[in-house]
């Protein structure tokens, strides 16, 4: 079955940060939709038929759906835990919380509570770390599967420093992890991750695993933690002191890639930022977490100009919103301090083509390109007082999505498209 989907159509094609060619812009635009995909955008005029069902979003904004490229599922119920800094906040919040998914039916009712809360605020497909349990990363990926979305996610690997209820063995790991590889990726939208949760909660022999994991499955993506905080830092050496500096616990196991996911990477060494870039393993500046936990200031440009490329994400429940407008609002703040600027124009392609060209999905989402999925956000510049009150004094398009970028949140979010299936109740 076909149907259109109407409004003021906006899409990125390459990055602001490169060329002044990198957007489409129409404002009597439409979305031609069948079976889940994009089938053709145009002008309204040129799409339209008597036979075909419309839905229509004037005067709203439509974009390509939002990725979030580093969010923990298991934290929803810890997200906004007063007062402490990462190890601290790990060890009071985190596990205990994570210790619950192996209760049963908890993780199935959090899993659909932490979907809804993804599409509510415009994200279509998330990189997710579950818990240690296998059974959480079951409940997300059956969830995800049954609304065809796509959803990439592992179960954490950590077999120390935490407590007995969240932690497993390498071989334990290793076989979980394999068991879910072989059930859940590549099956339908999904796609697994494997997650070493980070080196301190990982002995050298996990990490081994890990690696061997990664060779046996390259088209997987490996997700973890790199140089959040000075006092991870410095435990983390002290466990691996054979280390010439933090990455290098995990080039010595062979998990540097353009498929490695590094959380933070905040505090980098040269040596660092150069293997980083020879590889292709990319950054993930979560800027509400690093804001919350006093964690420190992200530098996009300098990790740029190494040649490195860099996702942004909500790290929910260390960052405190589930909005990628919001994760942008505090991302544009950080790089402020850094001297650098995040323009409304990059802003909007980091959260959609960008976060899906880190990814290497962007033939399938991030954009409105024919035969991607038809993955979308429904933007309302005018969905507060404040905000309809600001846009009576926008004059361009820019104006209006540095608005949204600044004062938009799940208000904002007018309707969100998965597949081509509205996820929002209406009314």
């Amino acid at each position: 079955m076909q149907q259109l989907i109407r409004g003021r159509v906006l899409s990125f094609h390459a990055d602001p940060h490169d060329t002044t060619d990198n957007h489409r812009y129409r404002e009597y635009g439409a979305i031609l939709v069948e079976d889940g995909r994009i089938l053709a955008v145009d002008d309204y005029t040129a799409l339209a038929r008597p036979d075909l069902p419309e839905i229509d979003h004037r005067p709203h904004l439509i974009l390509p759906g939002f990725i979030d490229t580093h969010i923990h599922f298991p934290q929803v119920q810890v997200i906004a835990s007063w007062g402490a800094q990462l190890l601290d906040w790990l060890n009071t919040y985190t596990f205990p919380e994570e210790a619950r998914f192996r209760q049963q039916g908890h993780a199935p009712a959090m899993a659909d509570a932490f979907l809804n809360l993804l599409t509510d605020h415009g994200t279509t497909t998330a990189v997710a770390f579950c818990s240690v349990h296998p059974e959480s990363a079951e409940a997300l990926f059956s969830a995800a599967h049954a609304r065809n979305m796509a959803m990439v996610a592992g179960k954490v690997m950590m077999d120390r420093n935490a407590p007995p209820e969240v932690l497993d063995t390498p071989r334990q790991g290793y076989d979980d992890s394999k068991a879910l590889i072989d059930r859940w990726h590549g099956t339908g939208r999904q796609r697994y991750a494997i997650t070493p949760r980070f080196a301190i909660t990982s002995t050298p022999e996990q990490m081994a695993m890990a690696g061997q994991l990664a060779r046996e499955h390259p088209d997987c993506h490996v997700q973890t933690h790199l140089s959040e905080n000075l006092d991870e830092i410095d435990f983390t050496l002290s466990l691996y002191p054979q280390a010439r500096d933090y990455l290098d616990i995990y080039e010595t196991h062979g998990l540097l890639s353009p498929k490695l996911l590094l959380g933070h990477s905040i505090h980098l060494r040269p040596r660092e930022i150069a293997r980083m870039a020879e590889t292709g393993s990319r950054a993930v500046f979560c800027p509400t977490s690093n804001l919350f936990l006093g964690s420190g200031l992200f530098d996009k440009g300098g990790l740029r100009a190494a040649g490195i490329t860099s996702g942004i994400a909500t790290d929910v429940g260390g960052g405190t919103s589930y909005s990628m407008l919001q994760t942008l609002n505090e991302g544009y703040k950080i790089l402020q301090l850094r001297g650098q600027k995040l323009t409304p124009l990059s802003a909007f392609h980091w959260i959609t083509r960008g976060n899906a060209m880190a990814l290497g999905m962007d033939r399938d989402i991030g954009t409105l390109d024919p035969g991607s999925m038809a993955d979308l956000v429904v933007l309302d510049a005018r969905a507060t007082p404040a905000m309809a009150l600001r846009m009576d004094r926008a004059e361009t398009l820019e104006q209006e999505l540095f608005i949204l970028q600044i004062m938009g949140d799940d208000r904002s979010i007018a309707q969100t498209y998965v597949a081509g299936r509205a996820m929002k109740p209406t009314g």
